[in-house]
């Protein structure tokens, strides 16, 4: 798996209009997470085909390595929340810069 086990990871596509309304949702949340653009990362598409019944579904997040094929901003943070509480600051808010993320 190409996923970051502890954090999260968005996979994304250009051109692709959800990818482009999770991502800004993203930056808004201040967690902090790597963007892959699939179409760069031959083994990041697959790992997508992997968890989306064969097909290249985007976005595609990771959160400690529990994958959400299409997921909310909304649904993303409350996965973060259950599942690595550590990204969260003591008052629930993030701990990372606003919109702090890295490319892969």
């Amino acid at each position: 798996m190409t996923a970051q086990h502890d954090g999260v990871v968005v996979y994304w596509r250009p051109g692709c209009p959800y990818c482009m309304v999770l991502r800004m949702g993203m930056r808004r949340t201040h967690l902090p997470y790597t963007e892959v653009n699939i179409w760069e990362d031959p083994e990041a598409a697959a790992f997508v085909r992997s968890v989306a019944d064969g097909n290249e579904t985007v976005p595609t997040v990771v959160v400690a390595g529990k994958a959400m094929v299409n997921p909310s901003t909304r649904e993303v943070v409350a996965a973060v929340e259950e599942h690595a509480p550590h990204l969260l600051g003591e008052d629930g808010a993030s701990a990372a810069p606003k919109g702090r993320f890295r490319r892969r």
